[in-house]
């Protein structure tokens, strides 16, 4: 049994090496742990506690798309006129002229060439108050103005008018007329048994292609065969 001397110096020395251990374990440095995963944020995960504070929660950020403003270029002004696309008509009169080398057709009805000579122009107007007429075999021999007329008193009524022929005369005596070969104006086709003419790109003629036979004088925008026929033209036409 120990004694009291001994029992008091123990106790001191128990005292001692305890205060020394519980010194020596409080200068240790604490390291932070080490986790293997991180947040989205690039921050490492840390373990979880009730004593951390909360986290300030961030706006959500959308973005939109705002297109770029287009440019729109000033109008400039220009003091001239849009050119005109649809044909000028003059329908002064009973003269109807368009602007041009050819002629245009329109109801029935041809409008003559602003830059054609003034004789191919009145050939043109005069032929358009007899297109409506019937075919009539020997029509318009005996006298230039008929109540029908066949081809060959149509291409004569159509010079009478042009101030190129005095008298009607027969489709065959039209292989003669004139100068050899098409004119720039005026074209004459002609063989025994029938004539026709193009006059500024259109058609003269008592023959309808589409239905077939003689329906008397008429304009056509489409041409015919010329084959056996003798072209001619009036001179300077």
């Amino acid at each position: 049994m120990l004694r009291p001397p001994f029992l008091i110096l123990g106790l001191i020395v128990a005292f001692v090496l305890a205060s020394a251990v519980n010194g020596r374990c409080q200068s240790w440095p604490v390291r932070e742990p080490i986790y293997g995963s991180r947040t989205s944020d690039g921050g490492p995960l840390q373990p979880f506690t009730f004593n951390r504070p909360p986290q300030r929660a961030q706006a959500l950020r959308v973005a939109y798309y705002v297109p770029h403003a287009q440019r729109i270029e000033p109008i400039q002004s220009t003091d001239q006129e849009p050119e005109v696309k649809t044909p000028e008509f003059d329908l002064t009169d009973s003269h109807p002229m368009i602007r041009g080398n050819r002629a245009v057709l329109r109801n029935g009805i041809a409008y003559a060439p602003s830059n054609a000579p003034d004789s191919v122009k009145q050939a043109i107007w005069a032929v358009n108050t007899i297109c409506r007429r019937p075919y009539v075999w020997g029509g318009g021999h005996g006298s230039f103005h008929d109540y029908g007329y066949d081809c060959s008193g149509t291409v004569s009524f159509a010079l009478h008018y042009a101030g190129l022929l005095s008298q009607p005369i027969p489709s065959g005596d039209f292989m003669r007329y004139g100068e050899r070969g098409r004119g720039r104006w005026f074209t004459i086709y002609s063989r025994h048994g029938h004539v026709f003419a193009m006059i500024a790109g259109l058609r003269l003629d008592t023959t309808d292609l589409r239905y077939g036979g003689d329906v008397g004088p008429r304009w056509h925008l489409d041409g015919r065969d010329t084959w056996r026929f003798e072209a001619r033209h009036p001179v300077g036409l």
